[in-house]
């Protein structure tokens, strides 16, 4: 009778690794035209150093039983902080010749989000759209406004000189003296077709330059964040996807979803948010939910790009339709993958 007792308390009591869920990050850092001839094999192994880190960062976080949260931040400060990717410190510039940052992120057991847009004076993008998720009343602040706000918290301020890069600054350079054949109008700029003709010159340059995380905790909580320098050459105050709720991020209870392509038509076509759609109401399986909103959806607006997510499951989904997206992930099964071609 003892052994019956002492099994039941056995049964009873739960082991520390009972209630946890898997745990699974992926990441990416931009896609578009990426060919493998066109990569020197020292610049290859520094975005997949780069990229190693970005998923190591963010991976230890959860294995120490950290939250998604803190994982997916953690995982975009890495990239934020290297000049390979146009993100942060890698952040291309503008038409006047300035870096403006945008980021996101959200909590997808919350539904809680926060975003910057404009950003000129913080070092981390990320982490002040997370302020702005859990120090203000808003989800979105912009412009001279985001960098005020930026002064009341302790996140760490840098000057302009921070972010300027000569890679960035020579791209900028080739597109003012394309002159009408880039982002810079003519004087018919009004005549349909223009406008169009002169972004989608810019936008092959920039090559979609975008980083994220999204991430599975051992609670089961999903979260995403996304972080861009926006497009070269970019006007008016452009802003892309990557900070709009649902197009460029976007988490609930059932996926998490990081958006990297032509910003347009991910707001359009409401990336982010259609993929979680699909796998809450439609009980699609992720990785059919996430082909359907990128491979067709986009692919018939004539948008182009790819997404990482990862659902409640662990299980992780990276399609692109581009030549090339920068990506990895480790998925609940522990498989570790990091890649930048189609092949």
């Amino acid at each position: 009778m003892k052994y019956w007792v002492f099994a039941l308390l056995l049964l009873g009591s739960s082991p520390m690794w009972a209630d946890k869920a898997p745990i699974a990050l992926a990441i990416h850092g931009g896609a578009g035209t990426i060919l493998r001839e066109e990569m020197s094999p020292e610049l290859e192994k520094a975005f997949i150093e780069a990229l190693n880190q970005s998923l190591d960062a963010g991976y230890q976080v959860l294995l120490k039983g950290g939250s998604s949260l803190d994982a997916v931040s953690a995982s975009v400060i890495v990239m934020e902080n290297s000049p390979l990717f146009n993100a942060g410190k890698g952040a291309v510039f503008t038409h006047e010749g300035v870096n403006e940052l945008d980021a996101a992120i959200m909590d997808g057991s919350t539904l809680a989000a926060g975003a910057v847009a404009g950003v000129r004076t913080v070092k981390n993008p990320i982490l002040l759209a997370r302020k702005v998720m859990t120090d203000s009343p808003h989800v979105m602040l912009t412009g001279s406004g985001a960098d005020a706000f930026a002064k009341t918290t302790n996140l760490e301020l840098v000057g302009p000189e921070y972010f300027h890069t000569e890679r960035r600054w020579q791209q900028l350079q080739k597109l003012l003296k394309a002159g009408d054949k880039g982002t810079k109008l003519s004087e018919d700029a009004d005549k349909t077709g223009s406008r169009k003709e002169a972004y989608r010159f810019s936008s092959e340059e920039n090559r979609f330059g975008t980083v994220g995380a999204v991430a599975l905790d051992s609670k089961g909580r999903l979260a995403a964040a996304t972080s861009t320098g926006g497009m070269t050459n970019k006007r008016w105050g452009r802003v892309g996807d990557a900070p709009v709720i649902g197009a460029g991020t976007y988490a609930n209870g059932y996926c998490a979803v990081s958006a990297t392509g032509h910003g347009e038509y991910f707001i359009r076509a409401a990336v982010a948010h259609d993929i979680c759609a699909r796998v809450e109401y439609l009980k699609q399986p992720l990785q059919a939910a996430s082909e359907a909103v990128v491979m067709d959806k986009l692919v018939q607006m004539k948008g182009e790009g790819g997404v990482i997510a990862v659902d409640r499951q662990g299980q992780v989904a990276l399609p692109f339709n581009s030549k090339g997206m920068y990506r990895a992930y480790i998925d609940a099964n522990g498989k570790r993958v990091v890649a930048i071609y189609r092949d």
